[in-house]
């Protein structure tokens, strides 16, 4: 029981604290890729506690010994003491219902997502294959539209989309900034991470950690390509590059160079480029690393310890097992 009031007591912190200490942090927007993995390391953590805990009520820790045989029977012998009891009974069936309610949750949800990313991809290939023209030098396809805008379609069968309008706005290096922004969301999948981030938000929207996360992680994978941009082709080309994108309009399925976030992406292009330290960057890291080992740490130490003693010898009764939950 132990194991497991912790474990709920990490994750409701870790849900409700950390979005306020984290958002809109400076660091985060000077390491956008370390400040996506922070988040997504923090949305699994979260996920996991809420798992483990129900596990932790379900299956109880038993201190045996090595011996497979003796194992199993305290596993048998504990399980039994403990669903003897109504108490025990209870608490392992709310455990269980817990556990398998995350876990169904976000599966289901991850399923929809899938489907419908893959439904809207599909359709909007279509209309490109249809309306668009080609142009194999740059490597993208070139739409008729006077409004200046610029995306990518993700996925197996990607796109990367102008408009004739954007090719008239941009000159050669600003053009080759905003395809570099779109290659970048290509090549580092920005369409995945976006997916789990929403499908967290959507699967849990009354946790303020994973609502706080999807909005976080998709202004920092923009951050992110604009940074992959500016070393290709200068900061402020880059930014006066969003500038004649930002107004574009982008499809559910795409990912674009402007978007809502171009005008605090642009001020942060023109502003001295202050990268973050090394310290920093490795107390980041070092936080990411202990979200995601802190659940399995707190559940697991006391099952591992417990394997190095022997406290169930053969024809130990039933009485004398110890069980920790």
């Amino acid at each position: 029981m132990i194991v497991a009031a912790v474990l709920f007591g990490y994750t409701a912190l870790l849900s409700t604290l950390m979005p306020r200490l984290l958002r809109g942090a400076r660091w985060a927007e000077q390491a956008p890729r370390l400040g996506i993995a922070v988040w997504q390391a923090l949305g699994v953590s979260a996920l996991a506690g809420a798992v483990m805990a129900g596990l932790a009520l379900t299956v109880p820790t038993v201190r045996v010994s090595a011996d497979l045989a003796s194992m199993l029977q305290a596993c048998v012998m504990a399980l039994t003491a403990q669903y003897a009891s109504p108490g025990g009974a209870a608490a392992g069936a709310a455990g269980a219902v817990l556990a398998l309610a995350v876990l169904g949750r976000t599966a289901w949800c991850a399923g929809a997502a899938m489907l419908r990313i893959r439904r809207e991809r599909r359709d909007h290939r279509e209309v490109l294959d249809m309306v668009g023209r080609r142009d194999a030098a740059r490597g993208v396809v070139v739409l008729e539209h006077a409004e200046a805008a610029a995306y990518c379609l993700p996925g197996r069968h990607r796109r990367t989309v102008i408009t004739t309008g954007a090719l008239q706005a941009l000159d050669d290096e600003q053009l080759a900034a905003v395809l570099a922004h779109e290659d970048a969301h290509q090549a580092e999948r920005h369409d995945a991470v976006l997916a789990w981030a929403q499908t967290l938000a959507r699967a849990f929207p009354r946790v303020p950690l994973f609502h706080t996360a999807e909005n976080e992680i998709a202004r920092l994978v923009e951050m992110r390509a604009d940074d992959v941009a500016a070393a290709r082709s200068g900061r402020l080309t880059t930014a006066a590059a969003l500038l004649a994108v930002a107004g574009g309009h982008t499809p559910a399925a795409g990912l674009a160079a402007g978007g809502s976030t171009a005008a605090q992406r642009v001020r942060r292009l023109i502003e001295p480029h202050r990268p973050l330290n090394r310290a920093r960057i490795a107390a980041g890291s070092l936080t990411a690393a202990a979200a995601l080992a802190l659940p399995l740490l707190v559940l697991g130490g006391p099952a591992a310890a417990a394997m190095q003693l022997n406290y169930c010898p053969d024809g130990t009764p039933p009485s004398q097992v110890t069980t920790m939950r």
